[in-house]
């Protein structure tokens, strides 16, 4: 079921009518926001997805797939390859962060979706 480009909806998050077919999915390039098309019940839980897609969950494995330098106490990085065990999914406030995990030698930290892959 493929659709013409003029007939896409907008972006239920930012309201962009730039969205595009990728796989099953419809992407907003302007808030990289996700959803099916065919996404007919609006109070369905949204779905966290890793940086290729697959689905996440709580007490799920990732590794990281980039670079990450640590902000707060004592600053440092994580490296490409880190694996984390029993993440928890916790809302978006806003600023990109809906994972919460324990990481050895940095302790609790949040990570964003995008830069995680399920093991």
């Amino acid at each position: 079921m493929s659709m013409s480009d003029d007939q896409l909806p907008p972006c239920p998050e930012c309201a962009s009518d730039l969205t595009y077919e990728s796989g099953g999915f419809l992407t907003c390039p302007m808030c990289a926001h996700e959803w099916t098309a065919d996404a007919e019940d609006a109070d369905a839980e949204p779905v966290t997805r890793d940086a290729v897609g697959n689905p996440l969950v709580d007490g799920d494995t990732v590794t990281i797939v980039k670079s990450l330098k640590v902000k707060g106490s004592g600053g440092g990085s994580l490296k490409i390859g880190t694996k984390v065990s029993g993440i928890r999914m916790i809302p978006d406030s806003g600023d990109g962060h809906d994972i919460e995990a324990k990481v050895a030698g940095f302790g609790e930290i949040l990570l964003k979706s995008s830069v995680v892959k399920k093991a």
